[in-house]
């Protein structure tokens, strides 16, 4: 690792580059270098991002029909309750990242090098583009490894399974994994940015909240499945959907796998959405 101050020696002032981006970076590098600098800062931004964005989506469960988003939710009848919610923090959030997480980044630290940290901030055009790439590559990792153990019984038995013991997602269910999913999900996570030598600002924090929003059971007009065109992105009505019938929307985050491969299933909200989400459950 850097010495803090050689390194602050070597880093060019917020006026020494017109990078629209620049100013947060030397931000981060000269009052937080510690921080950023070490091997946990991606475990500790992945959790607090992953409680951060939960939040909204526990306030709309907690209010239910008293809401006025209620009317999105996916399977009405299907309302998580405040102990899942905790239990699933304990365990899964708590106890994964304590027990599998954190020694996981002790080892890949003591085996793999830690990667110099630039003093240049990255453009807004390679912040979308490397974070895009990013996205990509891990659906695709993601969609074949999903549906390998969807197809097969012993894995899907033994490392999957847990994963559906929610019928009806709900955001805190987002980390609801397995030891073997989440070190797979964590692993490429890492390596993935890596591999395209992507600015330490181009951390997954996007595809984190994409996650917990896919996970929400709420179809909301503004999520970005609806803001994106041609129904690229699968969203939350995807993976609820997935949910209810899982031989159906494998993919993470687009939709062009399940499309090619036959697994796509989706559905415009009606007002008889109800009826078809009880039909599908039966």
């Amino acid at each position: 690792m850097w010495n803090i101050t050689e390194v602050a020696l070597q880093l060019p002032t917020s006026t020494a580059s017109d990078r629209l981006l620049q100013p947060l970076w030397d931000y981060l590098l000269f009052q937080h270098f510690t921080l950023v600098s070490s091997p946990f800062f991606p475990v500790l931004l992945a959790f607090s991002s992953y409680v951060i964005f939960r939040v909204p989506f526990t306030i709309l469960d907690v209010l239910g029909e008293i809401s006025s988003l209620f009317k999105y939710k996916i399977q009405k009848e299907r309302r998580p309750t405040i102990m899942p919610m905790l239990r699933t923090l304990g365990t899964d959030d708590l106890y994964n990242h304590l027990v599998f997480v954190l020694p996981a980044v002790l080892i890949t630290n003591v085996v793999m090098p830690t990667p110099p940290i630039p003093a240049v901030a990255p453009t807004v055009w390679e912040l979308i583009s490397d974070g895009l790439g990013v996205l990509l590559i891990f659906d695709a990792q993601y969609f074949f490894w999903h549906l390998v153990h969807h197809k097969n019984p012993h894995l899907y038995r033994w490392v999957y399974a847990i994963h559906h013991d929610y019928i009806s997602p709900f955001s805190w269910s987002t980390q609801h994994l397995s030891a073997v999913e989440l070190t797979t999900v964590g692993f490429w996570s890492n390596i993935d940015p890596i591999l395209l030598k992507c600015h330490p600002l181009t951390l997954t924090v996007f595809s984190i909240w994409m996650s917990v929003e896919e996970h929400i059971g709420y179809d909301l007009p503004y999520s970005p499945s609806h803001l994106v065109p041609f129904g690229l992105l699968g969203g939350a009505m995807a993976h609820d959907i997935h949910h209810q019938k899982p031989s159906s929307n494998f993919a993470p985050f687009f939709s062009h796998w399940d499309r090619f491969f036959g697994t796509a299933v989706t559905v415009k909200w009606t007002k008889k959405i109800d009826k078809w989400c009880e039909k599908v459950l039966a």
